[in-house]
């Protein structure tokens, strides 16, 4: 089957989603400038850079109640800062409660009865129980083509790593098992791990 995305593709449901998989989830969180906090889940989302760290996610859609966005963009742009909060198989409910439509007066973090901690680095809270989040200040906004998309990108100013997932000094995935998006409504979590060496590595 080929199609061009333009003119559709005659399938109950987009596959672009399904293709483009597994997507790690980043869990961001915000603060506004009026001191309200905010959650969310973007599985557009991933790290794009070594040094200094930066990471991507781009919001798609809008809210009536935001004026051609969504809350977590929103408050980008007030505050310029944002943490990526991990999403381990355990907090998979919490991550989906969180990804409702919901106004934007509601705190997601009591929402979804999850604990709060601060950055260190930014004016932001981060999702406690989380096995590694992100401080992230804002290096770049892009507006993409079509309507209500977003891309934003952030250079990491601070790590959070649970030492428990910290095993001979690598940060072992299979301790939490990140939860990792698909296509449709499907998910998957990261179990099992296989290496390879790049040519000319030792």
């Amino acid at each position: 089957m080929f199609y061009e995305p333009k003119n559709g593709h005659g399938l109950p449901h987009n596959p672009f989603n399904a293709i483009v998989t597994p997507r790690p989830i980043g869990w961001i969180s915000t603060r506004g400038a009026d001191g309200r906090d905010n959650l969310a889940p973007y599985s557009f989302f991933n790290a794009v850079a070594y040094t200094p760290p930066q990471v991507m996610f781009a919001s798609t859609g809008a809210k009536p109640d935001r004026d051609g966005t969504k809350d977590t963009a929103a408050n980008i742009r007030e505050t310029g800062v944002f943490v990526v909060n991990v999403v381990s198989f355990v907090l998979k409910d919490a991550m989906n409660l969180t990804s409702g439509p919901w106004d934007k007066t509601q705190d997601e973090f009591a929402l979804a009865d999850l604990e709060k901690a601060e950055a260190q680095t930014i004016n932001c809270p981060r999702v406690a129980a989380a096995p590694a989040a992100l401080e992230c200040k804002v290096t770049q906004i892009v507006d993409l083509a079509g309507d209500h998309n977003t891309m934003v990108i952030g250079e990491v100013t601070g790590i959070h790593m649970d030492d428990t997932c910290l095993k001979d000094g690598l940060f072992d995935v299979t301790t939490f098992n990140p939860v990792a998006r698909l296509g449709y409504k499907d998910y998957s979590t990261v179990r099992d791990l296989f290496s390879l060496k790049r040519p000319g590595q030792d």
